[in-house]
């Protein structure tokens, strides 16, 4: 009994107790999420590649709130403005960074190429690019030689196709036609390949004596090779 009437005395302070902790969860406040306020470039801008390959350097971009720190869980989109080309992935999830990362590829034959990377809400950021275009259609190797007429030379013909600083071209159409002497080129065209080059076989005519090949490709001035059939 005596237990009982202890229970009974200190009973409204036990429930005073409970109610105050109940109270003071109720109130507690829940940190809301950081909300995105600004959108950076982290790296991979103003960078400079051949036009229509894909940029050394992935582009990142951070999320950040309003205290400059990361963001997590936000949707960043990239699209491209000017120049063509494509990226890949076009949207992605900020991680633990606030960070999102994309590889870029140029679009051909263009010099000035813009990305922009957006986030709901916020202002976008532009990320820039150089292409390096087409200006010279060069002889590799397999000029001026000699073999006999009706043979093919014993060294094939490779073409390259540079720009500025003589930066490799890739994907670029070369064609060849025959303008004297007969025989055949094989192939008659050719994409060059991630060193700016295509390479082909030069088959002479029959009569022996002085033959020539036309090579051209886009815009550029085109280029004679000279062979001579014995």
């Amino acid at each position: 009994m005596h237990q009982l009437s202890s229970f009974r005395h200190r009973l409204p302070s036990i429930i005073g107790a409970t109610f105050l902790l109940v109270t003071a969860a109720a109130c507690e406040k829940v940190a809301a999420p950081p909300i995105p306020n600004d959108l950076v470039v982290v790296q991979g801008n103003f960078q400079t590649a051949a036009a229509g390959t894909q940029l050394p350097t992935a582009v990142i971009v951070r999320v950040r709130g309003e205290d400059g720190g990361p963001v997590e869980a936000v949707p960043v989109g990239f699209s491209v403005r000017s120049g063509g080309g494509l990226v890949e992935p076009p949207t992605g999830l900020s991680d633990a960074n606030g960070e999102v990362r994309t590889r870029w590829t140029l679009g051909a034959h263009q010099q000035l190429h813009e990305l922009l990377a957006s986030v709901p809400g916020v202002e976008s950021v532009a990320i820039i690019a150089t292409g390096v275009v087409p200006t010279d259609l060069l002889i590799a190797q397999g000029n001026h030689q000699t073999a006999r007429a009706g043979s093919a030379l014993p060294v094939q013909i490779v073409l390259r196709i540079v720009g500025a600083n003589n930066t490799p071209i890739p994907g670029v159409t070369v064609g060849m036609t025959v303008t004297a002497g007969g025989g055949s080129i094989n192939p008659a065209s050719a994409t060059t390949n991630a060193n700016g080059e295509v390479t082909v076989r030069w088959t002479l005519g029959n009569q022996p004596g002085p033959q020539n090949v036309q090579a051209s490709a886009l815009n550029l001035a085109p280029i004679i090779l000279s062979a001579n059939g014995t």
